[in-house]
C-alpha cells in the first residue's frame, strides 16, 4: 500500500507545470555540454588532430568547473524585469544560440584556436546558464520533489545528450544524411531557441529573504553559512565526497570519444550504439535511481550506485581485445550498462546536493557543489590524452576505475553527517526546524 501511495504521489508530481518547464530546460542544459565535452573532439579527430591537443580541449571546459565563482554574480543581480533567475536564463541561452550557430563557420584544419576559443565561449554561458538553472529548480520547488526533479531535469538533460552527440553525428555521417559538422552545429544553434521559449513560459519563483546587498552578502555569506551550519570538518568532508564520487568516470569520459575512432566505430554506429542505446539504458538509471532515492534516501543508494559506476568504467577495457574491438554487440553491453550506473550516481548526486543547499543561497552553493564535481574531469582531463598515448586505453580504464576509491570511502562519511543532522532536527523545536530547511 505505501508503495502504490508513492507511486501516486509521482504521478501527481508529473501533472504539474514546474515539472514540465524543468524537463524543457534540462534539454537547455543539456545540448552545449556535448558540443563541448564530445562532438567537437569527434569532429577534430576526423579532421586528424592529434590526442595530445584533442585532450588539452578539455580545458574549454573549465567554466563548467568554475561556475561557482558566478554564483553570487546571478544571486545579487536582477538585469531584467523579468525577474533574477530568468533573466540570466534569457541572457545565457541567447549567448548559446549566437555562439553555437557560430562554431558551424569554423575549421579544425585551418585553425584549432578558432575552434577550440568559440568552444570556449560556448562552455561560459553553457556553465552560467547551469547554475541559472540549478537555482531555479531548488527554488521553484519543494523539498519533497527534488529528487523527482533531479530525475525529470536529468531526463531532459540526456535527451538534449542524445539530440546533439547521438543525432549529431548521425546527421554527419557519409551513410546517412551526410551533413557537414559545420551544418551540424547550425542546426543545434537553432534548436537551443527551446530554451529561449521555455524562459518565457516559466513563472519566476518566489523571492525567500533578501537578495545580497553587496559583496559580503553574495560570496562570504553563503560559504560561511555551508560551513557554521554544519561545522569545518562535516564541510569539506561533504566537499571531498562530491569532488570525488564521480571522478574517476568522469576523467574515462574526456576521452571516450576518441576511444570509439581509433577502435574503428564509424559515426553512425557511435550514434547508434553510444547516444541510442546509452540513452535508453540511462533513461532506465535514472528512473530506477529516481525510485529507490524516493523509498530508501539518497545516501543509503550511493554506496551501490557507487560501486556500480566503479565497475562500468573497467568494462570498457572489453572493447581492446581482439575479439570484442569493433564489434557492435560488444559495444552495446557496455555501453549499456556503463550509462544504467552513471543514471543512477547522476540522480543520486544531483539529489544530494540539492539537501545541502540553503534556499537564501541557492545559485552561489549549488555552483560551489556542481563545480567540485566537475573540476577533476576538467583539471585531469586536460591531462588524459597524454595518459592514454604514454600507457595505452586498457591501463588508463583500470587507473579511472580506482580513482572512485576515495569517493566510495567518504560515503561513510555522508552517512554519519545525515544522521547527526536528524538526530539535531529531532531536538529542535518545529519552528526551527523549518527554519533550517528553508
Amino acid at each position: 500500500m505505501q508503495a502504490l501511495h508513492k507511486l501516486k504521489e509521482v504521478g501527481q508530481a508529473l501533472k504539474r507545470k514546474r515539472m514540465w518547464i524543468n524537463l524543457l530546460l534540462g534539454f537547455s542544459g543539456g545540448l552545449p555540454i556535448m558540443i563541448v565535452f564530445s562532438v567537437v573532439k569527434i569532429w577534430a579527430r576526423r579532421e586528424g588532430v592529434d590526442l595530445s591537443t584533442i585532450g588539452l580541449m578539455g580545458l574549454v571546459a573549465l567554466p563548467y568547473s568554475l561556475n561557482f565563482l558566478l554564483g553570487p554574480v546571478l544571486d545579487r543581480y536582477s538585469p531584467f524585469k523579468l525577474g533574477r533567475r530568468r533573466s540570466w536564463l534569457l541572457i545565457t541561452q541567447i549567448g548559446l544560440v549566437i555562439s553555437i550557430f557560430s562554431l558551424g563557420f569554423c575549421e579544425p584544419k585551418e585553425s584549432m584556436k578558432i575552434v577550440a576559443f568559440v568552444t570556449f565561449i560556448i562552455a561560459i554561458f553553457g556553465a552560467t546558464q547551469d547554475v541559472a538553472i540549478d537555482a531555479y529548480r531548488r527554488e521553484i520547488l519543494p523539498d519533497e520533489e527534488i529528487g523527482m526533479g533531479a530525475s525529470i531535469y536529468v531526463y531532459g538533460y540526456r535527451v538534449a545528450m542524445l539530440v546533439t552527440s547521438g543525432g549529431g553525428l548521425w546527421l554527419a555521417d557519409a551513410q546517412t544524411m551526410g551533413l557537414s559538422f559545420n551544418q551540424v552545429f547550425q542546426i543545434l544553434g537553432l534548436l537551443m531557441t527551446v530554451g529561449v521559449i521555455t524562459t518565457f513560459i516559466a513563472t519566476e519563483p518566489e523571492v525567500t529573504g533578501e537578495t545580497p546587498k553587496n559583496v559580503k552578502e553574495a560570496v562570504v555569506d553563503p560559504f560561511m553559512e555551508f560551513i557554521n551550519r554544519r561545522g569545518w570538518g562535516a564541510a569539506f568532508a561533504i566537499l571531498g565526497f562530491i569532488f570525488f564520487f564521480k571522478f574517476g568516470d568522469a576523467i574515462v569520459g574526456t576521452m571516450l570519444s576518441t576511444f570509439y575512432v581509433d577502435m574503428g566505430y564509424s559515426n553512425k554506429v557511435i550514434a547508434e550504439v553510444t547516444k541510442g542505446i546509452g540513452f535508453f539504458s540511462t533513461m532506465a538509471g535514472l528512473g530506477v535511481g529516481s525510485l529507490a532515492i524516493f523509498r530508501f534516501g539518497v545516501v543509503p543508494c550511493l554506496l551501490g550506485f557507487g560501486v556500480l559506476q566503479c565497475i562500468s568504467t573497467s568494462l570498457f577495457s572489453i572493447l581492446t581485445y581482439a575479439s570484442f574491438k569493433g564489434t557492435w554487440g560488444a559495444l552495446a553491453v557496455v555501453i549499456g550498462f556503463e550509462d544504467f550506473s552513471s543514471g543512477l550516481g547522476t540522480t543520486a548526486l544531483i539529489s544530494f546536493m540539492a539537501t545541502m543547499t540553503n534556499k537564501k543561497y541557492t545559485a552561489t552553493q549549488y555552483a560551489l557543489f556542481a563545480s567540485l564535481a566537475a573540476l577533476g574531469k576538467t583539471l585531469f582531463g586536460g591531462g588524459a590524452g597524454y595518459a592514454v598515448e604514454a600507457f595505452g586505453y586498457v591501463p588508463f580504464f583500470y587507473a579511472g576505475s580506482l580513482a572512485a576509491i576515495p569517493g566510495m570511502a567518504l560515503i561513510f562519511v555522508m552517512n554519519k553527517i545525515k544522521e547527526k543532522e536528524k538526530a539535531e532536527e529531532g531536538n529542535l523545536p518545529q519552528a526551527e526546524v523549518n527554519g533550517c530547511a528553508g
